[in-house]
């Protein structure tokens, strides 16, 4: 029989509140409040203490203070990847962001997922799904991504946006949820 973080890794309904998950989470909460703690005007601490939390990051990482995930590890971010304050990712499943991204304030990208049923929600189950998020990407301020979305390359998201489906290579969208509204031209 699967353990609770296997089942959690191949993308299965697990129980979040099993040991094993919660530790991780633990330590993801512990690296966040120091990074959090950091003042502004030691930037080269802060971006220490962000490699210390992500899975892989490229060149120019720049993410400000207040930033909270559940894992940290499942975060991979490309070269000049720029955050705002307020970015909270769920990082249950990969999240995985390109090059030249910016992300704007009071973003939430989220990989996991509850039972539609009380039942399922009283055993404190969960389902996760990865988000991956392509290169010249730019996320607008208070932006929702769920769990299992794809956005494509040369994306802009309007401020606001619930993103629900995944998103075509140069487009821009805006909305709740967030629908096609322009075309891009590829560069």
């Amino acid at each position: 029989m699967a353990t609770e973080l296997e089942k959690l890794k191949a993308g299965d309904w697990y129980c979040f509140t099993n040991e094993e998950v919660a530790a991780r989470k633990a330590r993801a909460a512990k690296l966040c409040q120091e990074f959090n703690a950091i003042s502004a005007t030691e930037p080269e601490k802060q971006t220490a203490k962000m490699e210390e939390i992500l899975g892989s990051y490229g060149d120019n990482l720049s993410v400000q203070a207040n930033f909270n995930c559940d894992y940290g590890k499942n975060i991979h971010v490309g070269h000049d990847f720029l955050s705002n304050y307020n970015l909270i990712i769920l990082d249950i499943a990969p999240v995985n962001i390109g090059n030249h991204v910016m992300i704007g304030p009071n973003v939430g990208i989220y990989t996991v997922n509850h039972p539609m049923t009380a039942a399922g929600r009283r055993q404190y189950l969960a389902k996760a799904s990865p988000v991956n998020i392509g290169n010249d990407v730019w996320i607008g301020g208070s932006v929702t991504i769920l769990p299992g979305v794809t956005i494509g390359n040369n994306v802009v998201i309007g401020a606001g946006a619930v993103v629900t489906k995944d998103i075509a290579d140069n487009t821009v969208v805006a909305g709740v949820p967030a629908k096609p509204i322009k075309s891009l031209k590829a560069e």
